[in-house]
């Protein structure tokens, strides 16, 4: 479909397609389209921009990924048919490994995920060949690497489920998500949560990351450790409210 860029939905519309062609090509699950209407409905509630919280919350995200020794950015396939490329220049930017990790996990969808991840000169990809596994987790996105998720310090999961968020905050990872529902389960219990869409969180944690790359650790570790993602989470509601109340 050929979206005009004068419709007043193009970005909406955009995202859609994306996602409407993940899914034809098996990247993503069908369930996925039903979580991105969800998230999209939030989207509407802030505005569809990034929020200065949210700015902020990035801004955190991007100073913990610097100073982890082993960060992973976890993909599902929402994600990838949406920023695999953007995914890709963050994870060299920091660097960081990329784990593909999934709910509705098949060996196929894995397959079709890793070679999508390889157009954007992907060197090495976590996830293939799990060999450990979360524990706490019943399902399939308790299965990852040693050396990727497993052993991680700082695990960035745009869109992510709240027990896995949970489970990985219970081994002792700081846990970053972009979640554009802050009542969520994985909103609450992350580390940092970036209320934000996607598309527009991960370009924004890269330039973040350019930005604060060359600062001193001590100054960055400040900007971690005063973080108040609770609070944060409050000033979101209060925004959306506010907002609400001014239409």
């Amino acid at each position: 479909m050929k979206i005009p860029k004068s419709h007043p939905r193009y970005q909406s519309l955009l995202i859609r397609e994306r996602l409407a062609d993940g899914f034809r090509r098996g990247l993503i699950h069908e369930t996925g389209l039903i979580a991105h209407g969800r998230g999209e409905a939030f989207d509407y509630l802030i505005g569809e921009k990034t929020i200065d919280i949210a700015n902020e919350a990035t801004k955190v995200a991007a100073a913990s990924l610097i100073l982890a020794e082993n960060p992973v950015i976890s993909l599902n396939g929402n994600t990838v048919s949406l920023v695999a490329k953007e995914c890709v220049s963050l994870s060299k930017s920091i660097p960081a490994k990329l784990e593909i990790n999934l709910f509705h996990r098949t060996e196929d969808r894995v397959k079709k995920l890793a070679d999508e991840l390889t157009k954007y000169g992907v060197e090495k990809i976590y996830g293939i060949n799990t060999d450990s596994r979360i524990p706490g987790i019943d399902h399939d996105r308790a299965l990852c690497e040693k050396k990727g998720i497993f052993d991680a310090d700082v695990v960035l999961v745009p869109l992510e489920d709240g027990d896995r968020c949970e489970a990985l905050k219970s081994m002792g990872k700081n846990v970053i998500t972009v979640d554009l529902n802050p009542l969520s389960r994985t909103a609450r219990m992350a580390t940092i949560t970036i209320v934000d869409n996607v598309i527009r969180a991960v370009p924004n944690i890269r330039k973040w990351v350019e930005f604060l790359k060359d600062k001193n650790r001590s100054k960055l570790k400040d900007i971690v450790e005063s973080w108040d993602n609770k609070k944060m989470l409050k000033q979101v509601l209060s925004y959306i409210s506010k907002r609400l109340n001014s239409m």
